[in-house]
């Protein structure tokens, strides 16, 4: 009889995606750069970017650039199972401007499953079309490379983030106690979410019809978001 592990791994059909831009209407995802770190500074390095979680909380903050220069390399760090991206604006006034990062990480391309997490946004485009664009493309990206599951995951605090995964119609896993320790020295539980290949083409439509509603504006930085 032939191995069945080894005969699961050859018909595997997850592959690594290439490491290009992924362009929307509202957003361009561009691999990460160390010169996108400046930039990066001036759109993260806020005390609200940290407060729920993102970077162990609010004792992760960078106390200046130098401090944010390592903490940026550190976070959106690549490698063979790490994909990291710097989001800009696409079109508009503020077209070209660097308003985050986001990585699709932990590629485990034997178990077809991958993470999309170490994000964070500019506060200024809360609430606007960059966060579902940003998962619409990384998603996409994912399974149209054979990928059949995507984590993602929150520290179990942050309601505000956990509201935005569930609204991208990501369905809840569990609670992973004790998971990891924050910046504090605090032990953090983090609520577990993912999206699987079965339910993308509702995911997909889901996203595409809150992008559609947006259709013709432009993301813009002197304006509020509506929620």
């Amino acid at each position: 009889m032939g191995d069945p592990f080894h005969a699961r791994l050859d018909g595997m059909t997850a592959t690594r995606p290439p490491d290009e831009p992924l362009v929307g209407r509202f957003i361009r995802l561009t691999p990460f750069s160390e010169a996108d770190v400046p930039a990066l500074e001036r759109a993260l390095r806020r005390p609200e970017v940290f407060a729920g979680g993102f970077g162990g909380g609010p004792a992760g903050l960078p106390v200046d650039a130098r401090a944010f220069d390592a903490f940026a390399r550190a976070t959106w760090s690549g490698g063979s199972a790490a994909m990291p991206w710097t989001v800009r604006l696409e079109g508009g006034p503020d077209g070209g401007t660097v308003v985050g990062a986001t990585k699709l990480g932990d590629l485990d391309l034997p178990n077809e499953s991958a993470h999309i997490g170490w994000t964070a946004y500019d506060p200024r485009v809360w609430g606007t079309a960059v966060n579902p664009e940003a998962k619409l493309l990384l998603l996409g990206l994912a399974f149209d490379h054979g990928f059949g599951r995507v984590k993602l995951q929150a520290d179990a605090r942050n309601d505000r983030s956990r509201a935005a995964i569930v609204k991208l119609g990501a369905q809840f896993e569990g609670i992973a106690r004790r998971h990891k320790p924050r910046a504090d020295g605090s032990w953090r539980d983090s609520a577990v979410y993912s999206v699987i290949v079965d339910d993308w083409p509702s995911v997909r439509a889901g996203l595409e019809q809150r992008l559609a509603a947006r259709r013709g504006e432009s993301v813009r930085l002197d304006v509020s978001p509506a929620g």
